[in-house]
Order: structure tokens, then C-alpha cells, then sequence
């Protein structure tokens, strides 16, 4: 047999410390896709750039805890946190480590690090349900391992805590806690491959011979006596509902040791990722892309344990026949990554949508931000709503279209978060609500999609009223500048407007972490309509132009940290920014789309640490990359239609899962050649500027043939416009 038949496996493209460094805020711990456990390293450090617990520019490790988020703005879970240790009395003091990245390593489904204070080799894997850690041990009396439920990051803190022994070698308990999410139960079961030589438990700062123990904060020391490079293998099972569920998990385990874990954790995300396969010649790119992708998976993650059960919104354990989805950071994933999930996880669909409308049975309305089902009510919009929409329009079954449609409507008429104002004015007025202009433009929006799915239930008065909410946007863009801006509920525009200004307070603000430079594109339902306002095309062109080419300057004396990723005053680093660089195809002129979208795609995406220019924010930043290193881009998120930017693989094949594939090919593809001359599909001329959903899932062969100078031809004429 050849070296050739060797295929490397695409897992070893993926390099999970990417986006750890700077303001990425990705963990490098092992998961599995859209799995329920995060098991990753915390440093024990506080701040923002310690969001999910880790940061590349750190140096010790306080534990290995159970729940992480990927990449938001935001620091909350890192629950059930462990800690091996040599040489230390059992005690409540911090305790931390040392350790070197050059003894660290991370892959999907797998991490390890040496613990330099202790010279212990931790290594870490999971499944769906259970985190499973193996610890190799130097020779020691009292080797421990310890657990410190009152371990807390950022906003997070326990309220409850719980331990007990069950045997010498099983152990059970809980943690309770509030912060951004203000109910958040973790349950757990532990199983060590050796038994306990003893036990010491502390609630608080007191020390008990008792069995169980239960404080605000928990202690737990497992003591061993340990040979020289002993193993000790540990599980831990997880459950959001009760300690039954994490023990159902343990036992679905017992016969699963940590090898066996991790080659079923590899295999689990090699076949995953192995949905897309590359033809490039380099490298880094490679690796790119697939840890994009592999961060595209990691949220939501799976909330209902391996008897079906979940702590539901009014806090009561609640059965599910279907997966049930929680981390649901709408605002930011509606863009490209749920768009992304109907292409390359359609199976999963229908459960995230459904998850959303048991939420909605819960609470009463859909989900803006939840976390571990609680509403968090954090950014702007009701942003399920597309992502919704996108399912239905798409034609994904399993999905309850009128009840859908119900809820849409409810979120919609609700009268918090100034939606009350926005049907009164027509607007959202800035003296009556925070951030008045981002609210606007995103409910105008949201309403266009909800206007969608009455057209498709025949729905015809509502279609035409949420069509009309739809314009609202209109009422604050000023034409005479051509900016998005905010009014008063007099009608009258906020006097002092400057563009470049930004206030990250949200009840101050008229922009959502942004400013009007960047907002001022969000009209996805409407472009044309968009481009009318800026009085032609050419006019309209002009603007985009010097979004990308102005000042990176911002004013304000409280500017949003999330405003990252400047080229000019288009900010990469944030989601509103992201569907900006393909609005030129609107106006006939693809290869300015092509420009802006390279020039993103190779100086703010790379595979170091700091490789990302802002939050992941639970794969929307991976997913934008995802979708452009294709070559195409859903610009609007809901309508089923991908606009053409510039590929940056030779060729690109999806594997569907109706067993078709789907294969873009680029050829004379260079770092010169980014402009698409002409195409074809399936061995036919194809003039458009954007492909259609229900076309890739034909399957077949979507050929660009690139130059390196613009094309004056392919994607100009009005008809091969996107929406037309």
C-alpha cells in the first residue's frame, strides 16, 4: 500500500488554541460536537479576556472544570472544577500550578498539559455526557485530587454546593449558582479507576468526617497513594436536571476507559468535519478553516441529560422526547453559523428549533439569549426568529410552522424590551428606549421574517403588516448624510450626530457595540431599498468604499471594547460588520466583494492564538470564514439565497446529507487571481451573483474561473443580482 492511500485525517488540521490568545475567548479543552461537556483548563484568572476561563497569555492553571462558553463576551459556567495535586495538605487555600504551552497540547476531543508544580501529566477527553480525565501521577503519599465547587469565574458565583460518597470509588453531588444566568444547576457523578485510600471534606472553611456535605461552598479531597507515573483515570458525568441523570451517564460509561473515550471522540468530529473536504496546497490555510469549522460546532451545546431531562425555564426538571439545545447566542449566530447548520448539521435543526419553542412554552416568549434555559434578555432583536424562519422557508420537517409562527408573533407584540415603542412610533425613539437605532433596524428586520412565514401559511394580513413593520427602518436613515441615526419621540433627529461614535453603555447608546458607520448597512430584508435611499448606485458604492477606507478612529469616552477588526470603519471583530463586505453584488459589482472579502479572510483570520480580531461568540466569527473560504456568503440569513465573494480553496467538496455532493471548483485560483471571471453549474453557463439553497442540495459543480482582474460582465447585469 502507498503513502498516498494515507489520507490524513482533517482532525489534525484543527488547532483548538486558536482564538485563545487577544480577545477570541475560545477554550482549548476537549468537547464534542454540540455536546453537553466543555472539559478545559481554567487559569483562575478574572476579566474579560478570561471569559471562557482561558487565556494563551496566561501561566497557571487552577483546575479543569466541566461547562464552558466559547468565545462570548461574557464569563459565566466553569462548573465542577478538579484539581490534582502532590504535596499539598488537604485545605480550602487557592491553589494553582505552573505550566508551559510547551508541554500542552489540544485537538478536538482532547487535551493535555503538564502541571509543573506538581509534576502531574493531566490529560483530558469527554463524551456527550461525561468528562473523562487521566492523571499520571510522580510517586506519592498523599496524592490528591480535588474538587472546589465554589470555583467561580467573572460573573459567576455558587449559592449551593453538594458532595457525598457514595463508595470508595463513586461520588456524587451538585452545584448551584447565579450570575448572567441567574439559575444554573449543574449535577454531577463521579468514578475514579482506583479506589480513594481515604477522603476529606470541607463546607466552607470547616473541616468534617461526614459522608456528604453541603455549603455555599464545597471542598471535596480524594487522597490515593501513587507509584511513579501511575494513571489514575477519573469520570465525570454530567446532568442539568438531577443527580440520577448524571449517574444514567456513568453507567452508560462503565466500560468506556479514557483511550477508548478519546478515539471515539475523534472519530465523532473526524466524521463531522469530514463533511467538507479541501484541495489547497496550503497548510496554514487548512488549518484555518478546519478549526473554523470545528468551532462552528461547539454551541449550542446538548441541556437535556441521558434520560432525556433538563431543568426547565420555571426551574422544574421537564422530560423531552427530542435533543434539547441551550447557549443559544442568537444575536450573534442568526448571521452564518444557523444558516451554516441547514447545509452541514440539517439533522440537528428541527431539535435547536424545537428547542426554542419549549422555551417559548416555558417562558412565553422566544429566546433572546438563553443560557442553561434562563433568559438572559442580553443584545438587541428577537433573533431566533430568522433563524426560525431560514428552517421553515427551507422546508425542514419536524418543525411545527403554525405554533412557530405563534410564537414569532408573541415575541413580536411583546411589550418589553421597546418593542412597545417601536409599534407606537414606527421607530424606536432614543428618549424612550437605549440603543434605539440597532432595536430598530433588527426588529425591522425580524418582522420581514415573520412577514415571510405568514406568506408561506397564506397568511395574508399578516404578511402585509409585518411587511410594513419591515420599512421602519426608513424612518431613521437620513438621507441628506446617508447614515442611520437616532430621533426623539418628537419626531426629531438627536442633534450633535457623529458617525464615528460609540458608547458601550446599552441604555446610553444609539448603536448596539458599534456606531453608525456600522450599523447604518443593516437593511438584509431590503438593499435595494437601501441603495435607493443613498440616491443611486453609484452613490451607494461610494459610501461602501470609504466605510473601508476612512478613519479606524472612533470618539467617545466610553467606546465598546467589542468594536475590533478596523479596516476603516468596518469592523470584522463584530457581528453587525459581517454581511457588509458583500453588498457590492447588489449593485453589479462582485469584484469589490471579492476585494473586501479577501483582504478579511487572510489578514483577520489566521492559525496562531491571536488568530481571531474579536469574540468567537459561539462559532459566528468561524462561521463567517466558513462560509467565505466556500466562496459565498447568506448575506440575508433567512432568504435562502448565498452571495458570491471569492473562494479561497482550488476546490471544495460537501458531502450532503441526502448523499449528494456539492463541489465548488476555482480555477487558476491564486493570491492574484480573486476576481471570478465566469461559471458554471453543472456544466452551464451561471451569470448570477448568488446561489440558491435548493440548488446546492441538488448536489453537482459549481466552477469559478478566476483572473486577477475585475470581470465587467459576470454578476453586473440587474438580473443576476441577489433577490432579484
Amino acid at each position: 500500500m502507498s503513502v498516498a492511500s494515507f489520507a490524513q485525517r482533517v482532525i489534525d488540521y484543527v488547532d483548538p488554541f486558536i482564538g485563545t490568545a487577544a480577545h477570541g475567548h475560545t477554550y482549548p479543552g476537549a468537547a464534542m460536537p454540540f455536546g453537553l461537556v466543555q472539559l478545559s483548563p481554567d487559569n483562575g484568572t478574572n476579566g474579560w479576556d478570561w471569559c471562557s476561563g482561558y487565556n494563551y497569555s496566561d501561566s497557571i492553571i487552577q483546575g479543569f472544570s466541566h461547562t464552558h462558553l466559547s468565545g462570548t463576551g461574557i464569563g459565566d459556567l466553569a462548573d465542577i472544577s478538579v484539581l490534582p495535586m502532590v504535596n499539598k495538605q488537604p485545605s480550602t487555600a487557592k491553589i494553582i500550578s505552573s505550566f508551559s504551552h510547551a508541554d500542552e497540547k489540544a485537538s478536538p476531543g482532547y487535551y493535555s498539559v503538564l502541571l509543573k508544580d506538581f509534576n502531574i501529566k493531566a490529560e483530558l477527553t469527554c463524551s456527550n455526557y461525561c468528562g473523562f480525565h487521566r492523571y499520571t501521577f510522580p510517586q506519592a503519599k498523599d496524592a490528591i485530587i480535588r474538587f472546589d465547587l465554589g470555583f467561580a469565574i467573572n460573573w459567576d458565583a455558587a449559592n449551593e454546593c453538594f458532595f457525598k460518597r457514595i463508595n470508595d470509588s463513586t461520588f456524587a453531588g451538585y452545584r448551584y449558582s447565579t450570575g448572567w444566568a441567574k439559575d444554573q444547576r449543574v449535577f454531577f457523578a463521579v468514578r475514579t479507576s482506583k479506589p480513594a485510600k481515604s477522603e476529606v471534606f470541607f463546607e466552607g472553611i470547616n473541616r468534617t468526617a461526614r459522608d456528604s456535605v453541603k455549603n455555599k461552598n464545597v471542598v471535596a479531597c480524594l487522597l490515593f497513594d501513587t507509584k511513579a507515573n501511575e494513571a489514575i483515570e477519573m469520570k465525570v458525568a454530567l446532568s442539568f436536571a438531577n443527580i440520577q441523570g448524571a449517574l444514567k451517564a456513568l453507567e452508560q460509561t462503565q466500560n468506556m476507559h479514557f483511550d477508548e473515550a478519546k478515539k471515539a471522540a475523534e472519530a465523532t468530529w473526524e466524521k463531522e468535519l469530514g463533511k467538507v473536504a479541501v484541495k489547497t496546497n496550503n497548510k496554514a490555510l487548512k488549518q484555518t478553516f478546519y478549526t473554523a469549522l470545528y468551532h462552528s460546532y461547539l454551541a449550542p451545546s446538548l441541556f437535556s441529560d441521558a434520560n432525556g431531562n433538563y431543568k426547565n425555564v420555571k426551574g422544574n426538571v421537564q422530560h423531552s422526547n427530542h435533543a434539547v439545545y441551550s447557549v443559544s447566542s442568537l444575536w450573534d449566530v442568526f448571521r452564518a453559523e444557523s444558516p451554516l447548520f441547514t447545509l452541514l448539521q440539517p439533522q440537528r435543526v428541527p431539535d435547536i428549533i424545537n428547542s426554542y419553542l419549549d422555551f417559548y412554552d416555558q417562558y412565553g416568549l422566544l429566546p433572546i439569549w438563553d443560557l442553561q434555559f434562563n433568559e438572559t434578555n442580553t443584545m438587541t432583536g428577537y433573533h431566533s426568529i430568522p433563524i426560525i424562519t431560514d428552517a421553515i422557508l427551507k422546508g425542514f420537517k419536524g418543525i411545527d410552522s403554525l405554533k412557530a409562527f405563534e410564537a414569532m408573533k408573541k415575541s413580536a407584540m411583546q411589550t418589553i424590551r421597546g418593542s412597545d415603542v417601536y409599534r407606537k412610533y414606527g421607530y424606536v425613539p432614543q428618549d424612550k428606549y437605549g440603543s434605539s437605532v440597532t432595536v430598530t433596524l433588527e426588529y425591522a428586520y425580524d418582522d420581514w421574517c415573520i412577514a415571510q412565514v405568514a406568506k408561506r401559511l397564506n397568511k395574508t394580513e399578516d404578511y402585509n403588516t409585518f411587511m410594513q413593520r419591515s420599512t421602519s427602518w426608513k424612518n431613521l436613515f437620513d438621507t441628506t448624510i446617508g447614515f442611520t441615526r437616532a430621533k426623539n419621540s418628537n419626531g426629531k433627529w438627536v442633534q450633535n450626530f457623529d458617525p464615528y461614535y460609540s458608547e458601550h453603555d446599552p441604555d446610553k447608546a444609539m448603536f448596539t457595540e458599534g456606531n453608525s458607520w456600522q450599523h447604518s448597512w443593516f437593511v438584509p430584508q431590503d438593499i435595494y431599498g437601501l441603495i435607493r435611499a443613498h440616491g443611486s448606485e453609484q452613490q451607494f458604492v461610494k459610501k461602501l468604499d470609504s466605510l473601508f477606507t476612512v478613519s479606524s478612529q472612533l470618539s467617545g469616552t466610553n467606546i465598546s471594547n467589542d468594536i475590533s477588526g478596523l479596516v476603516g470603519q468596518y469592523a470584522h471583530g463584530n457581528e453587525p460588520s459581517h454581511h457588509i463586505a458583500y453588498l457590492y453584488n447588489y449593485a453589479g459589482m462582485p469584484y469589490k466583494s471579492a476585494e473586501r472579502v479577501s483582504y478579511i479572510t487572510k489578514n483577520l483570520y489566521t492559525n496562531k492564538p491571536d488568530g481571531l480580531c474579536g469574540n468567537e461568540d459561539c462559532g459566528q466569527m468561524s462561521a463567517w470564514y466558513v462560509w467565505s473560504a466556500l466562496g459565498f456568503y447568506p448575506v440575508n440569513a433567512a432568504s435562502g439565497e448565498y452571495v458570491f465573494g471569492t473562494p479561497l480553496m482550488n476546490e471544495t467538496t460537501i458531502k450532503l446529507a441526502n448523499g449528494k455532493t456539492f463541489t465548488v471548483t476555482a480555477k487558476n485560483l491564486s493570491d492574484k487571481n480573486i476576481y471570478i471571471q465566469s461559471a458554471t453549474l453543472n456544466a452551464k453557463p451561471y451569470t448570477k451573483s448568488f446561489i440558491k439553497h435548493s440548488d446546492l442540495l441538488k448536489g453537482g459543480t459549481v466552477v469559478l474561473t478566476m483572473g486577477d482582474k475585475p470581470s465587467l460582465k459576470w454578476g453586473v447585469n440587474d438580473a443576476d443580482r441577489p433577490g432579484k
